[in-house]
């Protein structure tokens, strides 16, 4: 984590030029924002987290409940939120001087993160796609417990098979939101446009998508509260030891 937050500032800026190619002052300027943006986060951000980390040790004590994985959905996308407002806040007036030939590589390259995503969910059977997310939320689940038992496997087997197949719908929600902060760019229009925009992903989502997320989340979440009361004992504390970590490792970070 401490070694990942440190290089996050190399990370950006090679992710940036995959997008647009920077040159001289430019690439200067991109540096000295994105510099900004690291030091903001590490001030604004970190804390929040740390506090964030405590809560949910407290409230994974009393046994988890939707009203703690509500509190815990909506408190990682309001962070989110902060996060992305203040990035494209330092990255608007560099979008609003980028030249077509700009605009027209970060769209060759939107094109491609689609295409990705289409070989990444859209493939295969759906019965594929199934086991493909089981995989997903069973490594997920094991990262902060250890081994799963055979009845909780079977659980997540379970929420696999009844889960909403939302990728069709995300697809196409991706899809507008990138049309729609590419207007605001060829416009010239991102200094007043885009952090709203961003941080309102979801204004203008498809009704259909809104209401297949809502079913995926209850289904999720009612998965989370079963797994939870089936830990055994060295599952929880490996649980209360990941949170202690991710604690200790973010106020580490945030007193720098």
């Amino acid at each position: 984590m401490r070694f990942a937050y440190e290089n996050a500032d190399t990370y950006l800026r090679w992710k940036a030029g995959n997008y647009v190619d920077l040159q001289g002052d430019e690439a200067d300027e991109l540096d000295d924002r994105i510099d900004e943006f690291h030091d903001w986060h590490r001030k604004n951000a970190l804390p929040k987290y740390v506090r964030l980390v405590r809560e949910a040790s407290v409230r994974f004590d009393d046994g988890l409940s939707r009203q703690d994985l509500d509190w815990g959905y909506d408190a990682l996308t309001e962070q989110t939120r902060e996060s992305l407002r203040k990035a494209a806040e330092l990255a608007a007036p560099m979008l609003d001087r980028l030249t077509p030939a700009q605009v027209a590589q970060i769209e060759r390259r939107l094109a491609e993160d689609n295409r990705q995503f289409q070989r990444d969910y859209l493939r295969g059977s759906e019965r594929d796609r199934r086991r493909k997310r089981a995989k997903f939320v069973t490594d997920r689940l094991e990262d902060w417990v250890g081994k799963l038992s055979q009845a909780q496997t079977e659980r997540v087997r379970e929420y696999a098979e009844r889960m909403p197949m939302i990728y069709e719908l995300r697809d196409r929600d991706r899809k507008r939101l990138q049309g729609e902060v590419l207007a605001v760019i060829r416009a010239r229009q991102a200094r007043e446009r885009l952090p709203q925009l961003i941080a309102s992903w979801e204004r203008g989502r498809d009704p259909a998508y809104v209401k297949a997320l809502q079913s995926w989340r209850d289904q999720y979440f009612a998965l989370l509260m079963d797994i939870d009361r089936e830990l055994s004992p060295e599952q929880r504390r490996r649980v209360h030891g990941n949170l202690r970590r991710y604690a200790e490792d973010f106020e580490a970070l945030a007193a720098q």
